[in-house]
């Protein structure tokens, strides 16, 4: 067996370990998630020097003081929001772009915002095969109102608040899921959205990386 070849036995076998240690065990138990999750080669969307750290259920390190989130975080996350084939997303930091290809196994259409230059270029080329993703290089916070609505938003990172730029940009009834930072504890959480207002509900103690551009202003402390 040559090298690549064996690489990529490697990286199969780390990914159903994935599947089967960090997804199956924590509940991530919507079966078109984890088939997807099984598929995408997680590595694929990653820094060269990060791919043997790809599968680990931890933050793993990607460029510019991003990480890409933890697994069993955005399965839980996507379990959460009880994806339709028919689906219009709105993805909230792409990092390299493999959520966004997670996503594009589960709905009909992917928008999928990055901040960061260097990472938008790596998912831009990694997602190249994707013919349902549309990635936006822009403010995280901003989204992007031009293909708005949508019909679920998906904040792949932990934020202090979601702005309304972005919920406004949602449809009546549809479906929030965010990372959320509360009293310095990230959670798992999420919502519907509805003409009067929009609350999110934590649902799972999970760890979630931060994401940029969400933090709430500090008042000033005499």
């Amino acid at each position: 067996m040559n090298g690549l070849a064996a690489n990529t036995t490697s990286f199969e076998a780390m990914r159903h370990a994935m599947v089967q240690s960090q997804l199956r065990t924590n509940a991530v138990n919507d079966p078109r998630v984890v088939t997807a999750m099984a598929k995408v080669a997680r590595e694929a969307f990653v820094p060269e020097s990060a791919r043997r750290l790809a599968y680990r259920d931890t933050a793993v390190a990607i460029g510019n003081g991003r990480y890409l989130n933890l697994p069993i975080a955005t399965g839980k996350l996507l379990t959460e929001a009880y994806l339709e084939p028919t689906d219009k997303v709105l993805l909230i930091g792409a990092a390299g772009g493999y959520t966004a290809a997670v996503l594009a196994e589960l709905v009909g259409s992917v928008v999928a915002v990055e901040s960061d230059a260097d990472l938008a270029a790596h998912a831009r080329a990694a997602l190249a095969g994707y013919g349902n993703v549309d990635l936006v290089e822009g403010p995280l916070d901003k989204g992007h109102s031009d293909r708005a609505p949508y019909d679920v938003l998906v904040v792949d990172g932990a934020v202090e608040a979601l702005p309304e730029s972005l919920v406004s940009q949602v449809v009546a009834g549809g479906r929030v899921v965010t990372g959320l930072i509360e009293r310095g504890v990230p959670r798992l959480a999420s919502g519907r959205t509805i003409k009067s207002g929009f609350g999110l509900r934590a649902f799972a103690d999970i760890d979630c990386v931060p994401l940029p551009g969400f933090a709430v202003p500090r008042g000033f402390a005499f």
